[in-house]
């Protein structure tokens, strides 16, 4: 058979990889389709190797999809690429790769017979508010980024609906960390470690999440341990969602942290801040966009995961140990 993943050099189509490492057998192919390639500016940093038993093949999905090799009928794609950092492009570039990409991705589908397809959507679709959200909420996005997965999703779902026996997961992750991540959680680390995190008005700001290692278990369970025709949408994030404070103390507790103090600063004086600092500070993640967005909640529901058979790997504190395992215990990165 053969597992197709489109973006796989990325944070997550990393991790994806060496759990697809585990399980090949003989006669296996893995296919890594990607505009860079590992080693490369703006792919996972640290991750310099190509790994023996992946076929590595730039291709640029916002062109027409095709590649050489030998369709079975139980091959796999991920659709893991996307333009995703949010601020960080203008607003055609989502619209380019995340809507385009999807087009040509399930046409390489349709034309190799393909019938299994994840893609990787977000929880941007839903739109930025405190209430919960659930599979069932009436998408609202309000950024390009959100528009764009969730056309992309509807064009993944238009794929499937064509034929009876096609099966498409769409995940919508919360906040995804683990090791290679280089985002909030790291962030979070850094500033916490080095006595310049805050809490951004309040405390407890919901903060979905899992850890990326979880996120790829649960794609082997959906794609590979078993079969769901039709199509389905499940967010992933641990159940309920976890405050801001509650991710800060289990960090300290899985980590060389432990007894760090962390104080809370006024939304007024953080957004004056900002906005002062922005044009010299847009390095550190200091923008008002950013610090905005740190005290709204993304306050969504793991119900329907949680109602699955799939049994979580890792608890919150568990993750944070086992990142900071991953590297030699020196931090978070």
């Amino acid at each position: 058979m053969n597992y197709i993943i489109f973006g796989g050099s990325g944070f997550i189509g990393t991790h994806l990889i060496h759990t697809l490492l585990s399980l090949k057998q003989p006669g296996d192919n893995i296919y890594d389709l990607d505009i860079v390639m590992p080693g490369e500016e703006g792919v996972v940093p640290g991750v310099v190797e190509k790994n023996d038993g992946v076929e590595y093949i730039r291709l640029d999905v916002r062109k027409e999809v095709d590649f050489s090799f030998t369709p079975t009928s139980s091959d796999i794609i991920f659709n893991l690429a996307a333009v995703h950092r949010t601020p960080g492009h203008e607003d055609k570039e989502y619209f380019e790769t995340n809507i385009r990409g999807a087009e040509n991705v399930v046409a390489f589908a349709e034309k190799h017979g393909i019938k299994k397809i994840l893609f990787t959507s977000s929880i941007a679709p839903y739109g930025a508010s405190e209430e919960l959200k659930s599979e069932d909420t009436l998408p609202t996005p309000n950024t390009p980024y959100g528009i764009s997965k969730l056309v992309a999703e509807k064009i993944h779902i238009g794929w499937c609906e064509k034929e009876k026996h096609r099966e498409l997961t769409i995940v919508r992750p919360g906040i995804v960390y683990g090791k290679g991540e280089h985002g909030n959680m790291t962030r979070l680390y850094k500033g916490i470690k080095g006595h310049y995190y805050i809490y951004a008005g309040r405390k407890d700001t919901i903060k979905a999440c899992v850890y990326v290692k979880e996120l790829v278990q649960f794609m082997k369970y959906r794609m590979i341990d078993n079969s769901f025709p039709g199509y389905d949408i499940i967010n992933c994030t641990f159940e309920p969602a976890y405050t801001i404070e509650q991710i800060v103390e289990a960090m300290k507790a899985s980590t060389d942290l432990k007894g760090r103090k962390v104080p809370m600063v006024p939304e007024w004086m953080l957004m004056a801040g900002a906005t002062v600092l922005a044009p010299i500070g847009a390095k550190k993640g200091i923008h008002p966009a950013r610090v905005k967005k740190l005290m709204v909640s993304t306050n969504i529901s793991g119900k329907k995961l949680a109602g699955t058979d799939y049994k979580f790997h890792y608890t919150l504190e568990e993750s944070f140990a086992d990142w900071f395992k991953d590297c030699d215990q020196q931090g978070l990165f």
